[in-house]
């Protein structure tokens, strides 16, 4: 009779995505792991089977987080400007206050390239965003909140690529005030 598990296995997963985040994919060790998730390597390879599932499980923990934070801000109640004012607030402050980039685009840089499954993951994820986000300038182009001379879609896919840019930016030294800056001349070109 196999024994019960006496952890709990989302939680392990949440620490395993912070020491993913932290190092990345190549640079996090099994042993880094364990310390991560108080779990012995038994009970990681027993339960997620290899450090490349852990990682995708962590991945798609993210994805389905920031996804779902990002839909959050998109149904609410305020004008397309604001809620793009809203991203780009929320990411800087992130930045600021953590200073990790992104999990996402250090996931794209680091793996995308030579790990098909990841680059999956990470194109289904970038759409479901960009949809949403079309959607919303979309809407906002017909109340007259975004230009309506501008393609929705363009410029969900500028939103996108300002706020992978302030991340980069925000590791690479660059502080509040510059990003905020971008996060302005960004919303400016809306």
């Amino acid at each position: 009779m196999a024994r019960p598990r006496k952890f709990d296995e989302e939680r392990a997963v949440d620490a395993a995505l912070e020491a993913f985040w932290t190092a990345g994919y190549e640079a996090t060790s099994t042993q880094d792991l364990c310390e991560a998730t108080g779990l012995g390597r038994s009970s990681i390879y027993n339960t997620f089977h290899s450090k490349r599932d852990l990682f995708r499980r962590a991945l798609s923990l993210y994805m389905e987080r920031r996804t779902g934070e990002l839909t959050e801000l998109l149904e609410g109640d305020l004008t397309a400007r604001e809620k793009v004012r809203g991203i780009f607030e929320r990411v800087v402050d992130e930045e600021v206050e953590r200073g990790r980039g992104c999990f996402f685009v250090n996931t794209a840089v680091e793996l995308a390239d030579r790990d098909a499954e990841v680059a999956h993951a990470l194109e289904r994820d970038y759409r479901l965003r960009l949809d949403a986000l079309t959607a919303t300038l979309d809407a906002g182009r017909r109340s007259g909140d975004i230009d309506p001379a501008k393609d929705a879609r363009a410029l969900a896919h500028f939103v996108i690529a300002t706020v992978s840019g302030i991340r980069v930016s925000a590791r690479a030294g660059a502080d509040r005030a510059v990003l905020e800056s971008v996060a302005r001349t960004a919303l400016a070109a809306i």
